[in-house]
């Protein structure tokens, strides 16, 4: 991997966009993950019925990201966590969850007798000490979330190949969306180009659908719409430090967090 940014003379392709199809596929993009404000994404739905082209821009980041699904196994809610989700649902719509109706059964049965109660609370209490220490290491400290995504595409169809996320600024994971194969004799290389570098920079070979972490250690800091590529090369990689082969995914990062 080269230690930066190489001279003038070794130029990434350009992928296309102008100046204001970025900001309107920023913007879509953005509104597809979900990381703008309510204020924002209500303005987004409005712009939508009479902007045909953020409309469709919409779309294609639906599509584009729905193979991300895939990467997420379903959780089922478990029964404390569901009563706080109507909660919040109900909140947002203005309608209050009933409260469960419990029949007069008339006298109490000895289960239901508050002394009984009250000695067991005791043991109670101090479990619930101890799983709050337990589980609250894992419930308020989760994984940190992405702060950069890429969707790597095919440059014509624009289908997804692969997926970057860096949750630092100074490593990359590199995940297949799908099953690709690469020619006898030649390889896939993966590279990247900050829009103020003098030109691209190899990140190394990648394996057909396998996931890899790759260190930016050597590299400037990761910055918003920082192109990143994967192209076809000779098995042993570009033998001139920059791409010579055909784009075969690209796309742009885009800050998420």
């Amino acid at each position: 991997m080269s230690a930066g940014p190489p001279d003038s003379n070794h130029n990434a392709p350009d992928d296309g966009h102008d100046g204001h199809d970025d900001e309107i596929d920023r913007l879509a993009g953005e509104y597809v993950l979900g990381t703008l404000s309510d204020a924002s994404r209500q303005g987004v739905v409005r712009r939508m019925a009479t902007d045909a082209q953020l409309a469709a821009r919409v779309q294609a980041w639906e599509a584009r990201l729905h193979p991300m699904t895939a990467l997420v196994e379903p959780v089922q809610p478990d029964a404390a966590t569901w009563p706080r989700i109507e909660e919040t649902i109900a909140e947002r719509v203005g309608y209050r969850v009933p409260p469960p109706v419990r029949a007069d059964r008339g006298r109490p049965r000895w289960w239901e007798a508050l002394p009984v109660w009250r000695g067991f609370a005791l043991g109670a209490s101090a479990c619930a000490v101890v799983l709050a220490v337990l589980l609250g290491r894992q419930i308020l400290q989760p994984p940190p979330a992405p702060r950069y995504v890429v969707v790597l595409a095919e440059p014509r169809d624009k289908t997804p190949g692969w997926l970057i996320q860096a949750s630092t600024s100074q490593k990359i994971t590199l995940i297949p969306l799908g099953a690709q194969a690469a020619p006898p004799d030649r390889a896939l290389q993966f590279w990247t180009k900050g829009d103020d570098w003098t030109g691209p920079v190899s990140l190394g070979l990648v394996q057909p659908g396998q996931r890899v972490e790759i260190p930016l250690d050597k590299l400037p800091a990761l910055q918003p719409n920082q192109l990143f590529e994967i192209t076809l090369e000779p098995a042993t990689g570009s033998p001139i430090g920059r791409p010579t082969g055909p784009i075969l995914y690209i796309g742009r990062a885009l800050k998420v967090s």
